[in-house]
C-alpha cells in the first residue's frame, strides 16, 4: 500500500506540486489569521491560570506558618507555666533553707527562671506580631486572588466565544489542508513546513512580484524567473529561503510599469532631434 502511495505522488508533475502547495499556503495562512482573531488572550488565560495557582500556594504557605507559630506559642506557654511553678517551688523552700548557701542556689533558681518566663513572653510578643503580618497578607492574598479569578473568567469567557465562532471554518480549513497534503511528497512538504516555521509571517510559499521574490523582496535573475515561469522545478529565493512560483499559477495578474517605455520614448526623441539637428 505504500508503495502505491508512493508512485501516485511521484505521477504529480512540478506544477501540480507547486499549485498545491500554493493552495496548501493560502489554507495555513487563513488559519493564521483566525490565530490572529484570538490575540494575546491564550497567553493572557495561561498567565491568570499561573498566577492563580501561585497565590493559592502562597495562601497555603501563609497558613501552615501561622499554624507553626500557633504550635510554638503553645510550647512557650507551657514553659511559662513550668517556669512559674518552679518559681514558687524554689519560693516556698527559701523558707525552710538551713545556710545562706542553700537560700543563695534557690535565689538564682528563682532568677533563672523569671529569665526563662520574660524570653518566653518576649517569644509570644513576636509570635504575635508574626501572626498578625502573615493573616493580613491572606487577606490581601485572598483579595488579589478573588480579582485574578474574576480575570480569568472573562478572559476565558472571551476566549470560548472566539473560538466557537471560528472552531467550525478552523476544522474546515484543517481537513482541506490534510486532504491537500496527501498530493504532496513527504520530504517538500516537510520542507514547506520547515520554512514556514522558520519566516516571521509564516509564508512557505511567494509568487514573483515586479521581477523579485514576494517574501523577502530581492530582485531574481531574468533567467531564474524563467525557469520559475517553466514549472519544471522547485525553485526557492537564495536570500530567503521560501519556494518561488509564477504569479499566474497563483491566480495572480502581474501589474507592469510603464515608466521604462516613456524614458525609451523620451531617448529616442532626444536621438533623432540631435540628428535632425546635425543634417
Amino acid at each position: 500500500m505504500a508503495r502505491e502511495i508512493k508512485k501516485d505522488l511521484q505521477d504529480y508533475t512540478v506544477e501540480e506540486k507547486l499549485k498545491s502547495l500554493y493552495q496548501l499556503q493560502l489554507i495555513f495562512s487563513e488559519i493564521d489569521r483566525i490565530k490572529t482573531l484570538r490575540g494575546e488572550l491564550p497567553l493572557e488565560v495561561q498567565d491568570l491560570e499561573d498566577e492563580i495557582a501561585g497565590l493559592r500556594t502562597r495562601i497555603a504557605n501563609y497558613s501552615a506558618d501561622i499554624e507553626s507559630i500557633k504550635a510554638e506559642e503553645s510550647k512557650r506557654k507551657m514553659k511559662i507555666e513550668e517556669a512559674k511553678a518552679m518559681i514558687a517551688k524554689y519560693t516556698d523552700d527559701q523558707n525552710n533553707v538551713r545556710n545562706n548557701r542553700e537560700y543563695d542556689l534557690l535565689a538564682k533558681e528563682i532568677e533563672f527562671q523569671a529569665l526563662e518566663v520574660e524570653f518566653c513572653e518576649k517569644k509570644l510578643r513576636q509570635y504575635a506580631a508574626e501572626q498578625k503580618t502573615k493573616e493580613e497578607e491572606i487577606a490581601r492574598t485572598e483579595n488579589l486572588l478573588e480579582e485574578r479569578i474574576k480575570d480569568l473568567e472573562a478572559k476565558s469567557a472571551e476566549l470560548e466565544e472566539i473560538i466557537t465562532e471560528t472552531k467550525e471554518e478552523e476544522e474546515k480549513l484543517r481537513e482541506r489542508g490534510k486532504a491537500l497534503e496527501t498530493t504532496i511528497e513527504p520530504r517538500l512538504l516537510q520542507s514547506f513546513k520547515r520554512i514556514r516555521k522558520n519566516t516571521r509571517n509564516g509564508l512557505g510559499v511567494v509568487y514573483v512580484q515586479r521581477d523579485a521574490c514576494g517574501g523577502c523582496f530581492n530582485k531574481i535573475p531574468p533567467q531564474r524567473q524563467l525557469d520559475i515561469k517553466m514549472r519544471k522545478k522547485i525553485i526557492v529565493c537564495e536570500y530567503c529561503g521560501r519556494i518561488m512560483i509564477d504569479p499566474e499559477l497563483a491566480g495572480v495578474k502581474e501589474t507592469t510599469t510603464q515608466a521604462p517605455e516613456k524614458k525609451t520614448r523620451k531617448r529616442a526623441i532626444r536621438k533623432a532631434d540631435k540628428q535632425e539637428s546635425a543634417e
